[in-house]
């Protein structure tokens, strides 16, 4: 996939998001930044084409996606999703709540999805 400018606007957009991260984000970037999980490289609110990605590993072309109660059933995010997959890249979700309660279950998830190129996600 060729790089792609990205527009002033979304980049804008990407800088505060990374400002006014929820609790499951702040909790989740903790562990992912400065290579602390595994030693895999994330790197947080990542624009991609027309979308901010919460996590992204390039290397990995691994998107994580941390959604609240607002994104049950939503269709949009499985718009998104496909979107995200066309370009390359598998996305992994995990409920807010999830990763507040589960962090080390969804930490280990995260790593054998980053050194697994072949596993899939599950929704």
């Amino acid at each position: 996939m060729p790089h792609q400018p990205v527009p002033p606007t979304k980049r804008g957009f990407a800088k505060t998001l990374r400002r006014e991260m929820t609790d499951a984000e702040h909790k989740l970037w903790k562990e992912l930044r400065g290579r602390r999980l595994d030693r895999i490289k994330f790197r947080r609110q990542v624009p991609i084409g027309p979308y901010v990605a919460d996590f992204c590993c390039l290397e990995a072309m691994l998107i994580v996606e941390l959604d609240g109660s607002q994104h049950a059933g939503a269709v949009r995010d499985d718009i998104r999703t496909a979107e995200l997959r066309a370009r390359g890249f598998r996305v992994l979700r995990f409920w807010n709540d999830e990763v507040l309660r589960e962090l080390d279950s969804t930490c280990d998830t995260i790593i054998a999805f980053a050194r697994d190129t072949s596993l899939q996600p599950w929704r």
